[in-house]
């Protein structure tokens, strides 16, 4: 009889320890050493098993099977070059109740009236509920089945019985395989579900999608060979508050990971949003101190997105620095930019920042814009209406140029901006009018936010 051997695996990182530890020695996280029992492996014989395939030239290889098949939702098939491809398996990942579910039984739906048979496997939802939510979104398509199953050899069953060409598991923390002894969710159960169902998709063609869960770091959860052994990552994400969705490729072996797909969502589920600029500006309000429109890029696609400032006076004895929507550091750093280059002070006040409309901008070429917000707020000094700023702030107050700021300032000039603050480098395509600087200072003075008084020390 082979003897059973005990490990303690970590539930984050999925290093092993041959005894329970308060803390994982490979991620140093506390209280995630889980005891699994594991059967000795049986040796492998190589001599036994016939190869599968034969090596070909490389040019020789038939791509015409790994053709992508388009999801019938345009802002999914931009992220993905064209759809899902035959044999793949996608991960996506994201925060509960961001619609992960409804984006992809919205996917489903539409292969499925494309004539591709379809299978949800839910393991975290009953068949009704399921139902109700497709009924809303209008996803009740003929080829379209539904199983609620946890169980791995029950699904390889349906798979097996169906021969579906599209397969969604909501989600893979909720398989388990009764061979494992550990619980559904365990380093072990992922990792070997997830290595089955790759398998599966390889050796017959089928499509493989897999629901994922976060941590409360945003990360995926689960043993990290997951997110290696899939052929693509998707990262769904947005605010709870906020209408907009954002989809991002964040590994994608069949093409780039440099598209961004948004959606909003509505009463009958997500829907792409083919002009986001407008989408963010819709709302804004022009001639209001501390405002900026500042030209984005999210991958290949720009995006115009209002930054807005608040400076307020303080009691406090240490000043507070609030950002959303842009990264902390980034403000802190500009703040302490403003003091020593341009003289701007922020003694005694609080500092409040924002990306208005749910986005996070955290790229430098949003520091032009930012710096300009800070400077409009302390000196109660709104900026002109049709202007927009893009660029980076060194730490010596010099301005630097950002990567396709010509595609950047072509988006606003389609919106109606006719004015950029850029870098004295900076390329500016015809329709704008390019005000130059070298220095934040620089800046300051083209945009109109100076400080009111002039010195060479802060005030």
């Amino acid at each position: 009889m082979a003897r059973v051997k005990s490990v303690h695996r970590c539930s984050e990182c999925g290093g092993e320890s041959p005894k329970w530890l308060g803390r994982c020695p490979a991620c140093d996280a506390w209280g995630t050493l889980v005891e699994e029992l594991a059967a000795p492996s049986t040796p492998f014989l190589a001599a036994s098993l016939a190869p599968r395939s034969r090596p070909l030239p490389i040019a020789e290889v038939d791509l015409e099977a790994w053709s992508p098949r388009p999801t019938g939702l345009g802002e999914v098939d931009r992220v993905l070059g064209g759809g899902f491809v035959p044999g793949s398996v996608t991960l996506v990942g994201g925060e509960p109740g961001i619609g992960k579910s409804t984006l992809l039984l919205q996917a489903l739906s539409s292969m499925a009236a494309a004539g591709a048979r379809c299978l949800l496997v839910t393991g975290e939802e009953s068949a009704q509920q399921v139902r109700l939510r497709a009924e809303r979104l209008g996803a009740l398509a003929p080829t379209l089945y539904l199983a609620a199953e946890t169980a791995l050899p029950y699904v390889l069953s349906h798979v097996a019985e169906l021969e579906p060409d599209v397969v969604v598991v909501d989600s893979v923390q909720t398989l388990h395989d009764p061979e494992l002894s550990s619980a559904p969710g365990s380093v072990a159960q992922v990792r070997e579900c997830a290595a089955r169902l790759v398998r599966l998709a390889k050796e017959q063609g089928t499509t493989i999608l897999l629901v994922g869960h976060v941590t409360k770091d945003g990360a995926l959860a689960g043993p990290r060979v997951l997110e290696h052994v899939v052929d693509t990552v998707l990262s769904f994400e947005g605010e709870r508050h906020h209408a907009l969705r954002l989809l991002r490729a964040v590994k994608h072996r069949f093409g780039g990971t440099h598209e961004l797909g948004l959606f909003e969502m509505g009463d009958t589920g997500l829907a792409g949003v083919p002009d986001p600029s407008g989408l963010f500006l819709a709302d804004r309000r022009a001639g209001v101190p501390g405002s900026v429109v500042v030209p984005t890029m999210e991958g290949h696609r720009p995006l115009l997105v209002e930054i807005q400032a608040l400076v307020a006076p303080t009691k406090l004895p240490q000043p507070r620095r609030s950002a959303q929507g842009v990264d902390g550091g980034r403000l802190s750093l500009l703040v302490a930019v403003l003091q020593q280059r341009a003289f701007v002070s922020f003694q005694e006040r609080d500092v409040h920042a924002s990306a208005v409309g749910g986005v996070k901008v955290v790229e430098p070429g949003a520091d032009l814009a930012l710096a300009l917000a800070l400077a409009s707020a302390v000196s109660d000094q709104p900026l002109a209406p049709d202007l927009v700023a893009c660029g980076e702030v060194g730490l010596g107050g010099e301005l630097r140029q950002v990567a396709q700021t010509s595609r950047r300032l072509t988006e606003a000039a389609r919106l109606g901006f006719r004015r950029a603050v850029v870098p004295a480098s900076a390329e500016v395509p015809p329709g704008v009018e390019a005000l130059r600087a070298s220095t934040l200072r620089e800046a300051l003075a083209l945009a109109g936010c100076e400080p009111r008084r002039r010195s060479e020390e802060p005030f």
